[in-house]
């Protein structure tokens, strides 16, 4: 699906939006630091690999099956981009969507990543009427886990079986959250 009109979703402090060309640098900056990269995909990100990027997310919509759609992540006060988060709309799961996020280390520690994936989750389960979104890190991530479980995501106790990731095995656990309990948790912070 080819639509470009998913624009912006906001909360307090952030924004949400599409990529601007205008971001590449600072993207590339992040994801080329090997403590983000950790955890992450990606190994030795460069400017070819931003540029790709941007060119695919363009005109791509959130809810796209079978892809994953990047956000930016901006601080509505200043319009600084300080990082990404990002869904994946499932195949074969057309009511249940995968998260993730990543932010530049110089906005850890503020609350930027709870309230991005906050704002993240409002939209999968509010316009795009998704029932579940999962996330899925590696044991080691604390700080991804805190989010989650700050955010009310339930690990899945079923254990998982050990990948190779980046050549080395490593543990990950599934997090999820369902639409009811989310808005129920909503509901009680008011």
């Amino acid at each position: 699906m080819v639509d470009s009109s998913f624009e912006r979703v906001t909360s307090a402090r952030l924004v949400l939006r599409r990529f601007r060309e205008g971001d590449i640098e600072t993207f590339v900056c992040y994801r080329a630091d090997p403590k983000i990269a950790r955890f992450q995909s990606w190994e030795n990100f460069t400017d070819a690999d931003g540029q790709a990027f941007f060119a695919s997310m363009r005109r791509q919509h959130p809810d796209t099956p079978g892809e994953w759609f990047q956000f930016a992540i901006e601080r509505a006060a200043t319009g600084t981009m300080i990082g990404d988060c990002a869904l994946h709309a499932l195949a074969d799961q057309p009511h249940e969507v995968e998260i993730g996020f990543t932010l530049a280390p110089a906005h850890h520690g503020k609350g930027y990543a709870t309230e991005a994936v906050a704002c993240l989750i409002d939209y999968i389960f509010g316009p795009l009427a998704k029932e579940r979104a999962v996330a899925i890190t590696d044991v080691r991530n604390t700080a991804s886990i805190a989010v989650l479980e700050r955010l009310g995501f339930i690990r899945d106790p079923a254990p998982r079986e050990p990948v190779i990731f980046k050549g080395e095995p490593c543990d990950e656990y599934l997090y999820g959250v369902r639409r009811e309990n989310w808005v129920a948790r909503q509901r009680r912070s008011l």
